[in-house]
């Protein structure tokens, strides 16, 4: 049996692979679950699948969770230390699925306890890409891409000669305003903000759909995924997600990864990883969809995606500002601070302000990204609503 760490069990990535797992009980043995602080839903979870250790990073929930597992054996423990701690524990394999910077420590604890690291923190790669893959090499092991995206590329390329790949087309939705006007995009609400149109997805990252930021984010993750050099990945905005990514080749083949948009497919490849599971996930019906769409994003539209595409020509630490500038926007928008178009502007003006020299160490990533995080919201004070 496989033994299995989820980080993040209670969000959308951290669901769909429980559930994978729920249906295979005699492949996979669940060592611990951690999150934030939805402490009944932890249980629960824990219970069904008889984990040895769970987690609640909101230590102030940690009462609640013992009552929620009362009479069960399972172990329960509170704080990010904690989190840290079941991430060591030496799982064959561990899903990284807690959301943002608050995901850096437990990654890189996963990797520093080697086995395979099945990578849906997207945050990890980066704010600290070349710190986490020198980690990864150093403790031999293996990382997965599970966002859709990545896995779409990892399961088209022939990662044994690069040399034959010219170019990674990343696609994306465009989120639910690809079609707006710079005006209606200055009236955008969260709540019509987190309603992805093919996807279900959280809070934090549906906005990021919405400002294309995420794609922003996913093509730093692909360079420090795949080895090709910035200028060989492109984006492209496909409304049907169908296609996930696609490899293009030197002779002009390019190979595509086809699926229906449930993110219970690249999580169950990166489970069975060399081989395939079976999945409950809807089939294609191609002949029902009848068309597969097509289009470059508008740099108007979407400056968040020239921002990053900046940061990792750039490198050094901005990726890392960028990423927590975003998080901070995002937030005062979902609060209700500042305005849809405003996200990308905030980051933007951060990475004007801030410049540090380039990270050696998580310490060094975890600095800049409260520094930035300081700018960031001295900016938000600025905003008017």
């Amino acid at each position: 049996m496989k033994r299995i760490t989820i980080l993040g069990a209670t969000g959308s990535v951290g669901s769909s692979t429980l559930d994978l797992i729920e249906r295979n009980p005699e492949a996979f043995e669940v060592l611990a679950l951690t999150a934030n602080c939805d402490a009944d839903k932890l249980a629960a979870a824990a219970i069904r699948t008889n984990a040895r250790l769970v987690v609640v990073a909101d230590a102030s929930r940690l009462e609640r969770l013992r009552e929620a597992l009362a009479g069960t054996g399972i172990e329960a423990r509170g704080g990010a230390d904690a989190v840290c701690d079941a991430a060591r524990m030496g799982a064959d394999w561990t899903m990284a699925a807690i959301v943002g910077t608050a995901g850096l420590k437990p990654v890189m604890a996963a990797l520093e306890a080697g086995g395979t690291v099945a990578l849906a923190n997207k945050e990890a790669l980066v704010s600290a890409g070349d710190v986490m893959t020198a980690a990864a090499k150093a403790h031999g092991t293996t990382l997965l891409p599970v966002d859709s995206e990545h896995n779409a590329v990892f399961q088209c390329l022939d990662s044994t000669a690069p040399q034959r790949v010219s170019r990674i087309i990343l696609t994306a939705s465009g989120g639910p305003f690809r079609d707006y006007s710079h005006e209606q995009m200055g009236n955008i609400t969260p709540a019509q903000a987190v309603a992805h149109p093919n996807w279900s997805m959280g809070a934090k990252i549906s906005v990021d759909s919405a400002t294309m930021m995420n794609k922003g984010l996913e093509l730093i993750e692909a360079f420090h995924l795949f080895p090709l050099r910035p200028d060989q990945f492109d984006v492209v905005i496909h409304r049907q997600s169908v296609i996930h990514s696609m490899v293009e080749y030197v002779d002009g083949s390019v190979l595509a990864q086809l699926g229906a948009p449930d993110m219970r497919i690249p999580i169950a490849y990166a489970l069975a990883w060399p081989d395939r599971l079976e999945t409950p996930c809807e089939r294609l019906d191609l002949v029902r969809i009848g068309r597969l769409d097509f289009e470059a994003p508008a740099a108007w539209r979407f400056p968040a995606l020239g921002l990053a595409r900046d940061a990792l020509a750039a490198g050094g630490a901005r990726p890392a500002i960028l990423n927590a500038a975003n998080e901070v926007a995002v937030a005062a928008f979902l609060g209700g601070r500042v305005n849809f178009l405003e996200i990308a502007a905030i980051v933007a003006d951060t990475l004007a302000r801030y410049d540090p020299a380039a990270p050696d160490s998580l310490d060094a990533v975890l600095a800049i990204d409260a520094e930035a995080r300081a700018f960031a919201a001295e900016r938000v004070k600025d905003c008017v609503v």
